[in-house]
């Protein structure tokens, strides 16, 4: 596929966080036919990115659980995605920066475990809640970027 005709069609991107070392096989279901992932961190190894690379290129942050495995990952990252910028950090409660101003149309976090889309002031947070075997019933996201329209859907695992 063309770039032009990606760019009508849109991306959609898988996002996933708080593996905990722990990859479900429902995961790759979930995001099959991705464009991209994005892992907002707590990976728990490189086992996990690894099975995430199979499915789709990965841009991974590290999180507060991930150990001395992961300090090749920055604590943040920007992703560029068609005509959108998105700001990728673990915990939202670190976002030291306003990122409207910063000129990001979404924030990717994990953290909580809990699912979350949240509109503020124009900027769309995004958690994809856990994927770990410790939650009973795991989730991700996928997000379709169109444009500089953001279409997020929490799927259940």
């Amino acid at each position: 596929m063309s770039t032009d005709e990606k760019e009508q069609d849109g991306f959609i991107v898988g996002v996933i966080s708080d593996t905990h070392g722990y990859f479900r096989p429902e995961v790759a279901k979930a995001f099959a036919g991705v464009d991209l992932i994005i892992h907002a961190g707590d990976i728990g190894n490189h086992e996990v990115l690894e099975a995430l690379r199979a499915i789709a290129p990965v841009h991974a942050v590290r999180g507060n659980m991930d150990g001395s495995w992961a300090h090749g990952l920055s604590a943040t990252e920007v992703v560029e995605i068609g005509e959108v910028l998105i700001y990728v950090l673990h915990d939202a409660h670190l976002l030291n920066l306003d990122p409207a101003a910063a000129g990001f149309v979404a924030v990717i976090n994990g953290h909580t475990h809990k699912a979350a889309v949240e509109n503020r002031k124009g900027v769309l947070f995004l958690n994809p809640g856990s994927a770990s075997r410790y939650s009973s019933s795991g989730t991700v996201a996928l997000l379709r970027v169109r444009g500089t329209s953001l279409e997020p859907e929490i799927v259940e695992l």
